[in-house]
């Protein structure tokens, strides 16, 4: 009997996380893989093992020494969870590390990072003319080491330029839509994304759509139905013929199709609230610095909503990554996003 293909992944209860794990599991190939994953859940892992046939391991992202031996039992590892923490991802790198020592296997490490890691410092007042190409391996390289996801994604490159793992980054932009999968389904996965959600419940608690100054920078946005394909895309191309997929500083792969205003979001957000009842204004007032502090746990990621980062995913497109949904379908999935926050408060 061929052996298995053993595979980690860490973010299953995740949004991201959890969309790529179903994936893995409904694959044309999944009767040869092996999943383990780590979950700090003990119930959840109940529910992964017995009505989804994957191994999990409780346990947090802060036991270094468990996230090594998992990294290091792995011929692949989806990290779907963490694209700032330092001693997580150098743990899960020792562990691949050990595994090419010992086995002399080319372990496959597919990280998650993020468009983050174009931004500026726009604070809403422009739009930038800068965009980022996936496939211009020199303007990556020159990004400055104190963006967004640089020390991690550095860490990871250098695994690859070591020789011991074939290392591919995935950088989603603005993730949207609510997530349904046999996984959300079961309880097991969170369901909504983070960026909107955040100005959605700051908007419900002020009453009033808000804005990063005017609200005239630009991000770029996917759906987290296409973001998931792409890493299955990309897994697909790498066992296909790893020869012709970029790793490394070649392996790169933004998360886009197409791209929105913040001033835009905040928009629609002003105009589901005013269709719930919940104020007859439509149009976004500034956010204020306290509101920064209140909603978004700081000055720093309050600015962060009014950052460019243009980028376009031409290196993914090339892999045969298809998405189907644009902005329009993003603008349109704020309002019954709009309404289930509401429903919670």
């Amino acid at each position: 009997m061929a052996t298995k293909t053993p595979i980690f992944l860490t973010g299953a209860t995740g949004y991201i996380g959890g969309a790529v794990l179903a994936r893995l599991l409904s694959h044309p190939s999944a009767s040869t893989f092996d999943i383990t994953v780590l979950v700090r859940n003990a119930e959840k892992a109940k529910i992964l093992e017995s009505k989804f046939g994957v191994k999990a391991v409780v346990g947090s992202h802060a036991e270094l020494d468990k996230v090594e031996s998992l990294a290091e039992n792995a011929h692949v590892v989806f990290e779907l969870a963490e694209s700032d923490n330092v001693p997580f991802i150098k743990a899960i790198l020792s562990g691949l590390r050990k595994r090419h020592a010992k086995l002399g296997d080319l372990p496959i490490l597919i990280h998650t990072s993020g468009t983050g890691l174009l931004t500026d410092n726009a604070r809403g007042e422009y739009a930038t003319e800068t965009i980022y190409d996936d496939l211009n391996v020199e303007q990556y390289k020159a990004i400055p080491d104190t963006a967004f996801h640089r020390d991690v994604d550095t860490l990871v490159i250098n695994a690859d330029v070591e020789g011991y793992a074939r290392t591919y980054i995935v950088l989603p932009s603005t993730i949207y839509g609510i997530a349904k999968h046999p996984l959300t389904e079961a309880g097991v996965s969170n369901p909504h994304s983070m960026q909107i959600p955040t100005l959605i419940k700051a908007a419900l608690a002020r009453k009033r759509a808000g804005v990063v100054g005017k609200g005239k920078a630009l991000w770029p946005d996917v759906h987290i139905d296409d973001i998931a394909d792409l890493y299955i895309v990309l897994y697909d191309a790498i066992v296909a013929n790893p020869e012709k997929v970029g790793h490394g500083w070649e392996g790169v792969f933004y998360g886009e199709n197409g791209e929105h205003s913040w001033y835009q979001i905040s928009k629609a957000i002003g105009e589901a609230l005013v269709a719930l009842g919940i104020t007859t204004e439509p149009e976004p007032t500034p956010f204020t610095v306290e509101d920064f502090e209140k909603y978004f746990g700081g000055e720093r990621w309050g600015w962060y909503s009014g950052t460019n980062s243009r980028c376009r995913a031409n290196r993914a497109r090339a892999l045969g990554w298809k998405p189907k949904y644009t902005t329009e379908d993003m603008l349109k999935s704020i309002r019954p996003e709009v309404e289930v926050y509401a429903m919670k408060q």
